[in-house]
């Protein structure tokens, strides 16, 4: 027998459900005794700011852990213009792992994450600059819908948002956009559109978390007054957990392994700074909550709720925590009354856990395969087990989003399991899986996310799951749990992946980016995938009007799921410079298939699947190249390498500790890559020999390094000091200051027109100081500052040639920007 749950239902527990992807954790007596408390708190504070990693973890996991606060940060952007030095992922898929890590940080501190639809768009020096990138009034709407959602009392700000220019101007941004909601959030004429879902929200006070940061450094802040701010005890232990609060926060923060911010739990005493800036003051330091109604009474009709669970506390029993499971159900029940819609939903999802956490009751959905198609069968084995005494019973299992519902009837007994395979028909218009942000062509500044109640959403969102509707003590409870896939590892044990709804095929073009340096046609090799058993159709490469592919399309068959097959096209260019962009197309039995499959596994984060379209950008430009074997020494992690392939070079990547000067004399050229001199220690001990091949006649082009934590001084054979000089503006004016140098001559001539079109930035962590045999050969500079001269730096040294540079090779390469092409071929060649 089947019936059917309301849409509402259903989209409700699409967006609020939590995820399941990865081995859903099983908390101890004492966790579920902190559970409890928080069931017991009703309060919330939003900490605001920029960026995955600006953060501060101590005070989410204070605000969490400590005063039982429900306790969120939005961060504006995800991340996308960051570095990553445990990959090469740059751009959206890097701002789907920093997404990831932020996720996973929360999950230690205890705190929710959101973001808003603005876009890392790379760094910022004032705000009047981001917030016109950004798009101010869609940024200004996030956050008003997130306030609205969330209802924070207090919001906390990273950054100040009087010092516009002093930082990084998404951080001023942030804050000056948070303190301008404060109270436009409580405004029904702004974004009325958002009063169909929410109600307008006024939190009662705004604070600015005082860092050392904003005082030029620790030394000078230990001998600020800081009487005028809230002085914040924070360095409190927690002996149920068996951990301090700031080792809580280490942990948090040492989730955001892509930035390379690996933190060190301390103990003991520990204050936090905050400055009032809007709302009433307090005169209690140590409760930022101070006259907010943080208990049931706040709600009308919740007295009673406060005072059941106040009596579950006291009669705790932490060697039998289903002791407490009747008097929680009756607190699902009172919850399930109140009229209050917000504190309703949050705190029934909050009991429900709390629940089955004290009954030892696990629910899990587990699927045959990792991916499925839409329209097909999969077959899903559901697990129950009631790990107490507990009376309880299940009902039946709804299918979200079929909306279907599988009356069942297993009384659930103490330790006994109960199993099932189910044949599972998933629905046709059932989305792949893919961040949803990443599903329509976005801005520089903003991605593009139409859905107003998908808006804030931190993950990807999964759509199969199944509801477990359980009888409890006589009260009937809905469990939602999302259908994984997980397996036995012989190594790992049980491991969790999700489950990926995935197209029939993908396609891939193999290079994201194809040089053509003449007239002559070059080989292109696309991949297809096939996502099912049994696909069969033709592939075509889809180019604009000039450049000549042969043959028009080719055949594909694949019968196992998971084969893939590579067929190879001619493709001949215009004969003049141009830039295209190439489209790799599937077509089965009518339909289109262009999108590019990108598994995305770190052990630290879990398994994602994203889903771009299948493109590349092919390049036609008059490069020339002179020289063969290029080393390359790997830093933080770049694409930089196969875009030398694509000029011609043959290329090596070198590990330093295989260093040796018999090695490195057969190198046209060694190029080190982004970061190297902060990352790879092993070069401090192989800069000599590095040194030798260029005395000797060899060239050594390094890559931009960051001003902190270098592994050696000696970066370069002369002194050179880097600075955090750059310049954000990709297309600022480049004046040549040394026009015969050979690097701007041999063998390509280089012009004003090789620096338009670069993405992003221009250079970044210029020199700022340097001996006199360095020769700078380019200035540039933002609006309204003054030039700067270390984008690009020459020496000779004995018989060859040093080159410094902090121009964006790393971002402008892998994007198929000419100009870089050619400039890099003139670096490369300067001692040819």
């Amino acid at each position: 027998m089947t019936k059917k749950l309301p849409y509402y239902c259903i989209l409700l527990l699409l967006l609020f459900q939590h995820s399941f992807a990865q081995q859903p954790k099983k908390p101890t007596a004492s966790e579920i005794y902190n559970q409890i408390e928080k069931l017991n708190f009703l309060g919330s504070a939003l900490y605001i700011a920029a960026h995955p990693d600006d953060e501060n973890t101590r005070l989410i996991s204070f605000l969490a852990n400590n005063t039982k606060a429900r306790t969120g940060y939005l961060s504006l952007t995800r991340g996308d213009g960051g570095q990553n030095l445990i990959g090469t992922e740059l751009r959206e898929l890097l701002g789907v792992i920093r997404t990831q890590e932020l996720i996973e940080a929360r999950k230690t501190d205890g705190g929710e994450q959101f973001f808003s639809r603005a876009n890392d768009f790379g760094y910022s020096k004032v705000p009047t600059e981001t917030l016109e990138i950004w798009d101010k009034e869609k940024v200004m709407s996030d956050m008003a819908w997130i306030i609205r959602n969330f209802q924070p009392d207090i919001i906390i700000n990273r950054f100040d948002h009087r010092s516009p220019g002093t930082t990084h101007g998404h951080h001023t941004s942030s804050a000056m956009l948070s303190q301008e909601l404060f109270t436009l959030a409580n405004d029904p004429k702004f974004e009325p559109s958002q009063l169909q879902f929410v109600k307008p929200w006024q939190p009662k006070r705004l604070f600015f978390n005082v860092s050392w940061w904003f005082f030029g450094g620790r030394d000078k802040f230990e001998k600020a007054d800081k009487s005028k701010y809230i002085n914040l005890r924070t360095g409190v232990y927690f002996p149920s957990l068996g951990k301090s609060n700031q080792e809580i926060a280490a942990l948090s923060r040492s989730k955001h392994q892509s930035q390379g911010f690996g933190s060190t739990g301390v103990r003991g005493e520990d204050m936090e700074y905050l400055e009032l800036i809007k709302g009433d003051g307090i005169t209690d330091q140590q409760n930022l909550f101070e006259g907010i109604d943080t208990s049931w009474k706040r709600v009308k009709g919740g007295a009673p709720i406060g005072e059941t669970i106040d009596f579950i506390l006291k009669c705790f029993d932490f060697k039998n925590p289903s002791a407490s499971v009747f008097d929680l159900t009756k607190v699902y029940r009172q919850i399930e009354q109140l009229e209050d819609s917000h504190w309703k939903k949050i705190k029934l999802e909050e009991v429900k856990n709390i629940i089955a956490n004290c009954a030892g009751l696990y629910l899990e959905a587990v699927a045959e395969e990792q991916s499925v198609t839409p329209g097909s069968n999969l077959k899903v084995k559901w697990e129950a087990i009631n790990r107490s005494p507990v009376e309880m019973k299940l009902l039946a299992l709804q299918l979200i989003p079929q909306n279907e519902t599988l009356e069942q009837s297993y009384p659930l007994k103490n330790n006994l399991f109960e199993s099932e395979t189910i044949t599972v028909k998933v629905p046709k218009d059932v989305p792949y899986t893919s961040p949803y942000w990443l599903n329509e062509k976005g801005t520089t500044g903003m991605y593009t996310v139409n859905d107003q109640q998908k808006i804030g959403y931190p993950d990807i969102i999964r759509n199969l799951k199944i509801t477990f509707s359980i009888l409890v003590e006589g009260i009937q409870i809905p469990f939602t749990r999302e259908i994984i896939y997980k397996y036995n590892d012989p190594v790992k044990g049980e491991v969790y992946r999700p489950l990926d709804v995935v197209p029939k095929v993908t396609t891939e073009i193999l290079n994201k980016v194809q040089l053509f340096k003449d007239k002559k046609k070059q080989s292109v090799a696309i991949k297809v995938k096939a996502g099912k058993d049994d696909c069969s159709g033709t592939i075509q490469l889809e180019l604009p009007a000039g450049w000549v592919v042969t043959p028009e399309y080719m055949p594909f068959q694949l019968h196992k799921k998971g084969s893939e097959k590579t067929v190879t096209f001619e493709v001949t260019p215009p004969n003049y410079a141009t830039e295209a962009t190439a489209k790799a197309i599937a077509m089965i039995e009518g339909e289109r298939f262009d999108h590019q499959q990108i598994i995305i596994d770190y052990p630290h984060i879990a398994l994602q699947q994203v889903l771009l379209p299948a493109e590349a950008k092919f390049t036609r430009a008059d490069v020339e190249t002179k020289g063969k074997n290029i080393a390359y020494i790997m830093g933080a992690g770049d694409q930089v390498p196969q875009s030398l392939q694509q000029m011609g070079y043959t290329v090596t990547l070198l590990k330093p500790e295989k260093i040796t000067s018999s090695l490195l004399e057969k190198f046209d050229a060694v190029v080190v890559g982004i970061r190297a001199y902060n990352v790879v220690e092993a070069l401090q001990f192989k800069q000599p020999l590095l040194f030798e091949y260029v005395q000797n006649g060899g060239t050594m082009i390094v890559q931009y390094n960051t001003t902190g934590n270098l592994i050696t001084q000696d970066i370069a054979p002369y002194p050179l000091e880097i600075s955090s000089d750059r310049v954000t503006e990709e297309n600022a004016t480049v004046t040549f200051l040394d026009p015969k140098n050979k690097v701007l001559n041999y063998p390509n001539t280089i012009t004003q027109n090789d620096f338009k079109g670069w993405v992003q930035e221009q250079g970044l962590y210029y020199p700022d100081k340097w001996n006199s045999e360095f020769t700078p050969i380019l200035q540039s500079n933002d609006k309204g500052e003054t030039p700067k001269k270390g984008a690009l730096l020459v020496a000779k040294y004995g018989k060859g040639y040093y080159i410094y540079t902090g121009l964006s090779f790393f971002r402008e390469l892998p994007e198929g920007v000419s100009g870089a092409f050619r400039l890099m071929a003139n670096l490369i060649a300067v001692g040819k």
